[in-house]
């Protein structure tokens, strides 16, 4: 994994996110989810890409249920980004890095 993405858990969801400086963009994933493997790779692209102005979480779903549950999490991978700790937009998916480039864009 990159030192890039930070792994965010249920205990420290809110420091870790709600309370960042950057925006951050959070991956809902889980280790058996073949598409969220797909992704995981363009995310640390992403994550080198827009270092110090965003920061890129992942949030394994099985372990860090309460999170999961919070933000109504139906479906991985799911993409949310938080600005000044509200959700500012949602990508369901396996989807490409010129989309995440395109949604990382718009709280920028």
């Amino acid at each position: 994994m990159s030192d890039n993405i930070t792994h965010v858990t249920d205990s420290d969801f809110d420091a870790q996110v709600l309370h960042a400086a950057t925006p951050v963009l959070v991956d809902f994933w889980a280790t058996w989810c073949g598409p969220c493997r797909a992704i995981a790779p363009t995310l640390e692209d992403i994550a080198a890409e827009y270092q110090g102005r965003i920061k890129v979480a992942k949030v394994d779903v099985d372990n860090n249920q309460k999170t999961a549950i919070a933000y109504n999490i139906r479906s991985i991978p799911t993409l949310m980004l938080f600005k000044d700790g509200k959700v500012a937009g949602t990508q369901m998916g396996a989807v490409p890095k010129s989309a995440i480039a395109k949604f990382v864009e718009q709280a920028l």
